[in-house]
């Protein structure tokens, strides 16, 4: 589960900060932050995210990849609602979506991470 998870999301983010690049800094549907520094970060993060999802092979690397890539989620999203610019590092604040989306992925991450029991399988090659 937890590198089916680092498949479909680390593309899906990378397609976002791809997206992103190709518009430059604007907002997405007039709802959605879209600056290069967040690209970037969509970028690296996804791209942890697909490498534990299609290349790693030790299931406690991906677990925690995905795991505290989703605690920075969830720690971004629940920030960003009192200081929607946390950190001055982006040139425009995230918006309401953008913190539901970044609390919605780091729930997500940290549940399949660290609170969904193991696979059968991956059970049985550790005992």
């Amino acid at each position: 589960m937890v590198r089916e998870y680092g498949k479909v999301v680390g593309v899906t983010v990378i397609l976002i900060g791809i997206v992103g690049l190709l518009l430059g800094e604007k907002s997405l549907f007039g709802a959605l932050n879209i600056d290069i520094a967040e690209d970037v970060i969509h970028l690296v993060t996804g791209g942890l995210l697909a490498y534990v999802g299609f290349a790693a092979r030790d299931s406690g690397l991906a677990r925690a990849v995905v795991g505290g890539i989703g605690v920075v989620y969830l720690l971004v999203g629940a920030i960003s609602f009192a200081e929607p610019n946390p950190l001055g590092l982006f040139p425009s604040e995230y918006s309401v979506l953008d913190n539901l989306i970044h609390l919605t992925l780091g729930v997500l991450a940290i549940a399949v991470a660290w609170l969904l029991p193991r696979s059968r399988q991956t059970s049985d090659r550790t005992a």
